[in-house]
């Protein structure tokens, strides 16, 4: 009795004391979660660097952290710091006296109502009002403007400051990453084997769904953003990098920006040669893209479900933020790992129940989850004993 209490005690101070670090710790996931992905990606450069260092290391894992700065990050950062920039820019042009300046937009929405409301009437259907639509409009404009006008100096600090801890973890990682992962498969009750499991499925799912999809959504930004310097499109940097973070969104996708220009150039400036060769341009090479990059990248691996895709990223959004568009699809295929495993584990109690020859409480089966294990056949009831045999004597 003294040792389960000295357990049960023992079990509430590491829940405290877990959570409280877990408090702690929140503010750094995203850029520990980043420094994992990068790490393994960029794993064959390590491994590359090492061989050159002579197996030294600690210089190179300050190599190889220092390739992915100038190779990946700084070039990111520089066009996400521009991008920013400009979002500010536009939000700073369109106001004055701290009200966000909407003509262009109004412009834009009364003529694509009128459009809208002409095929309405052919259909006989009810038409829209503008004002309405305007309003909700604005509403959300200001909603999304108001951020970058207000807090682009936060976001700057925050984003620096993130890249840093980043870098520094991948350091980190690249010098004593096996070390760690030791430690931590010694201190967790689970099977050594499911843990190397889930850290390969953190593997693959690392090279192959986020990359293929950083890597769809970066050439369909890149395309899209030559067609719009091509039509005239002023901030550049800013429209691309909004089109590469919506590109990310299944379902949603590089659409979600371009539409919007195309509509604002055949209505507004009335540029209607522009607005028709832009939506032509990105319907057949833009959107169609993904279609050509993710099959090559993936080559064979599983893919989630559109709809669970689609939700495991807004749900991810809501939750994390941005970096929501990678944790959400990751942590599906986590959940899916794990499913498997609690599968299996249950599998091998059915086996060594039957072996032991003990009553079977749980049993699996590679259809089902949790199936109970009947007899196969009823007991049949003993055989009568049957008279012997032979010659009875004969009574005198």
């Amino acid at each position: 009795m003294p040792r389960v209490v000295s357990f049960i005690v023992l079990l509430a101070v590491i829940i405290l004391i877990g959570s409280m670090f877990f408090q702690v710790m929140v503010q750094f996931i995203v850029p520990l979660f980043l420094a994992a992905v990068l790490v393994v990606i960029f794993k064959p450069l390590h491994l590359w660097v090492l061989k050159k260092c002579g197996r030294r290391i600690k210089p190179s894992a300050a190599v190889t952290t220092l390739l992915i700065v100038l190779i990946v990050l700084l070039p990111i950062s520089a066009m996400l710091m521009k991008a920013v920039s400009e979002g500010m820019a536009i939000v700073r042009d369109n106001t004055a006296d701290g009200k966000l300046n909407t003509e262009s937009v109004q412009v834009l929405v009364e003529k694509a109502v009128e459009s809208v409301n002409k095929g309405l009437v052919k259909l006989k259907l009810p038409e829209q009002s503008s004002e309405n639509v305007y309003a909700y409009v604005s509403k959300n404009l200001r909603h999304f403007a108001a951020p970058l006008l207000f807090g682009g100096v936060e976001i700057l600090a925050s984003t620096l400051f993130g890249l840093a801890i980043m870098v520094l973890t991948m350091y980190y990682f690249f010098s004593d990453g096996p070390n760690m992962a030791a430690a931590l498969m010694k201190l967790s009750p689970m099977d050594d084997a499911y843990e190397q499991e889930l850290l390969d499925k953190f593997g693959d799912v690392s090279r192959a769904v986020v990359v293929a999809s950083l890597l769809s959504a970066i050439v369909q930004g890149l395309l899209a953003g030559i067609g719009y310097m091509v039509a005239g499109i002023d901030s550049i940097f800013f429209w691309t990098a909004l089109t590469v973070f919506l590109s990310m969104v299944p379902f949603v996708g590089a659409a979600a920006v371009w539409i919007p220009i195309c509509l604002y150039l055949y209505f507004v400036p009335e540029q209607t040669t522009a607005a028709i060769v832009l939506a032509i341009y990105c319907v057949t090479i833009v959107s169609m893209v993904d279609n050509l990059i993710k099959p090559m990248v993936l080559h064979g691996q599983s893919n989630l479900h559109p709809l669970l895709a689609l939700l495991s990223v807004i749900g991810g959004i809501q939750a994390l933020g941005p970096i929501g568009i990678l944790v959400g699809p990751m942590l599906v295929a986590f959940l899916q790992a794990l499913l498997n495993m609690l599968n299996k584990e249950l599998h091998l109690l059915g086996q060594e129940s039957d072996a032991t020859g003990k009553p079977v409480v749980f049993a699996t089966s590679a259809a089902s989850t949790v199936v109970s294990n009947p007899p196969t056949s009823l007991p049949q009831p003993l055989p009568k004993p049957q008279p012997k045999k032979g010659k009875r004597k004969k009574k005198k």
